[in-house]
């Protein structure tokens, strides 16, 4: 399972993915359940977990795959509200790739019934994990007048 640094300092997803795999080439199943601190309405997931959750698993099929991408663009439609602290899965697929993006997709669906909860498309783009994070450190330096 991928972590993102936070998350790796504690040990578990803060989002509440607890496995991700690769089920196909550039298709991949995450099991997850929306922890209770990101509860919007009540026993309902707030938006904003459903976006960051569909990031992550789209995020996710590069690194999967020994690549990595930062996420350049990504659409959710919300098509039924989702439960808080109720199984879930999210299959991510990359539809196409272009020049250095990959375009990805993706299904929130509740474990239980089937029924798909949201979906997803995304934009991202590939980096040099070597580099990536440097440049980062020096255009922020940079445009902080350090």
């Amino acid at each position: 399972m991928v972590l993102c640094a936070e998350c790796l300092r504690q040990g578990h997803c803060r989002l509440g993915l607890t496995s991700e795999a690769l089920i196909g080439p550039f298709r991949s199943e995450t099991l997850l359940a929306c922890p209770r601190d990101h509860e919007g309405g009540p026993g309902v997931a707030h938006g904003g977990w459903t976006a960051s959750a569909m990031d992550e698993a789209l995020g996710h099929l590069a690194l999967l795959s020994g690549l990595m991408t930062v996420t350049a663009s990504l659409t959710v439609d919300f098509l039924r509200p989702v439960p808080i602290e109720r199984p879930l899965k999210l299959v991510a697929w990359r539809e196409k790739v272009e020049r250095n993006r990959w375009l990805n997709a993706g299904e929130l669906i509740l474990l239980s019934t089937g029924v798909v909860l949201s979906r997803a498309r995304g934009e991202f783009a590939l980096r040099d994990r070597t580099r990536h994070f440097q440049k980062f450190r020096e255009w922020l330096a940079d445009e902080e007048g350090a």
